[in-house]
């Protein structure tokens, strides 16, 4: 049996934009791998539209940090040699490297030009709402900085199907470009008819050659990187079709071991089920399903039923294919898909995700170091530290749930003989104090347990019928194991 794997995303929104982060990372690499995250996912390597841009409005995807576009050789996290140290630093700690791509847009153009659209309705982009006219647009993309190296594909409005700005008139809208062969892809979500348009210029995959420049430019940054997967972006407003295609061949090149998961940002399992349909389960998806779960959990305090908190997510219907997370970089307070997990629920959802059988879990470097900007937030490491401990040492084995009352649930993970001393009891409540009393296996009587996360001071001994009674303080979590042994592998701040 391996050790249980687990992620972390490694930047939030507002880390600081002073081209150190891939440094962050080579300092951090050491003490990631001692608390058991084996994997981090980075944010966008490519050059954005400005030196603070957090790679997310694209502008050049072959330039790395490389070359004086945009107002700087670097990007928001650093220059191209940067990124070469920090990926050589996970690396040489055992930990795989996840390059987050942006293939929906682009954004920053070198030029304008004109061309025909039409303007369609923004609640059903399937709805043309003008004749056809002429507008001045920002498509034209020629990289006067990095010239031709690594692609001489320069992109202009025939690569796009739309775009939101005309530059004669200042006018902004959602804009189809027209033309005999301009349509949105098909194959998207369906929200507001048809949800291809995003942001930006946005790339149309009904152009083969399109198609062509961006599985070249995957397989580029895959030999570049010497990576181990990729984050796909925003893939609902990708014809999936192409998302098939280029993760296949992706597979094809660098072998099966080669990782991808997508952000598909809709809760609906219907919908998430339609797309690993179209993909054949090449990849897997964030389980956003769950986010909204935990996040409404912990909104609704005591009201919340925990015996429902797995109920019509990805990783009950779909388990070997969910990445699960509490929070991330859009989710956090004032983002674009706020739904921010407060506080006094953030420990036990991460217990949630990471102490349990099912799904591979992702914890959020804004809850692990704290977020930035105007608002800060404290990071919660201390208290993430406990999970990371229990998962990488005692969170194994056959899982049995005691989900029997709506406001404390457990579950107790028995435990391996190849994890000495592995096995834990999990108790959580949203409302008063609480206990579970749960069977652990005969084998363990007389064993004598502690609460990894401190919060209780009891020793609970296992009785001859190997079960004991669990408890929990209100809005809490314990985690009930036998304590560390001076024999495991040395910790830090444990």
């Amino acid at each position: 049996m391996k050790p249980n794997h687990t992620m972390m995303q490694f930047f939030e929104w507002h880390v600081e934009a002073d081209g150190k982060h891939w440094q962050r990372l080579v300092e951090a690499a050491p003490l990631l791998k001692n608390k058991g995250i084996d994997s981090v996912w980075i944010p966008p390597v490519t050059k954005g539209q400005s030196p603070e841009d957090t790679g997310y409005g694209v502008y050049d995807l072959y330039d790395l940090g490389e070359f004086d576009q945009k107002g700087a050789v670097r990007t928001k996290y650093g220059t191209k040699e940067d990124l070469l140290e920090a990926i050589a630093a996970c690396h040489k700690n055992g930990i795989a490297v996840y390059v987050d791509l942006v293939m929906n847009h682009k954004a920053g153009a070198d030029e304008t030009e004109r061309f025909e659209v039409v303007e369609v309705n923004p609640d059903n982009r399937n709805e043309v709402i003008s004749e056809p006219f002429e507008i001045e647009g920002w498509t034209k993309f020629n990289f006067p900085g990095r010239g031709d190296k690594y692609s001489a594909f320069h992109w202009n409005h025939e690569h796009f199907n739309g775009t939101d700005y005309d530059a004669s008139t200042d006018k902004t809208g959602i804009f189809r470009i027209h033309g005999e062969d301009k349509q949105w892809n098909e194959n998207v979500d369906n929200e507001f008819g048809n949800y291809d348009y995003l942001m930006f210029a946005n790339i149309d995959y009904n152009n083969p050659v399109v198609r062509e420049e961006m599985i070249n430019w995957g397989s580029w940054l895959v030999d570049t990187l010497q990576c181990s997967g990729y984050r796909l972006d925003a893939i609902k407003h990708i014809n999936h079709e192409f998302v098939k295609e280029f993760a296949n061949e992706m597979f094809r090149k660098r072998g099966e071991d080669f990782y991808i998961v997508g952000e598909f940002w809709n809760p609906d399992l219907q919908a998430c089920r339609e797309f690993l349909d179209t993909v054949d389960y090449s990849i897997d998806l964030f389980d956003v399903s769950l986010h909204y779960k935990l996040h409404a959990a912990s909104q609704a305090g005591r009201d919340f039923d925990l015996t429902t908190i797995f109920h019509d997510t990805l990783v009950q219907t779909h388990p070997t294919h969910a990445v699960t997370f509490v929070d991330n970089h859009d989710s956090q307070p004032n983002e674009s898909l706020e739904s921010w997990v407060d506080d006094w629920f953030k420990q036990s959802a991460y217990a949630l995700i990471l102490l349990r059988r099912d799904g591979y879990p992702c914890v959020f470097y804004g809850d692990y170091f704290g977020i930035g900007g105007e608002h800060p937030i404290d990071g919660k490491q201390l208290a993430i530290d406990t999970l990371l401990y229990a998962r990488r040492y005692k969170a194994y084995g056959e899982q049995v749930d005691y989900f029997d009352h709506p406001n404390t649930i457990g579950w107790v993970r028995m435990g391996t003989p190849e994890f000495k001393r592995s096995g834990c009891a999990v108790v959580i409540s949203n409302g008063d104090e609480g206990e579970k009393h749960m069977h652990v296996g005969e084998e363990r009587a007389g064993e004598v347990w502690v609460d990894l996360t401190n919060t209780r001071e009891e020793r609970i001994t296992i009785g001859e019928d190997g079960c004991a009674t669990f408890p929990v303080n209100g809005g809490s979590v314990s985690v009930w194991a036998l304590p560390k042994d001076d024999l495991e592998p040395e910790d830090e701040e444990q």
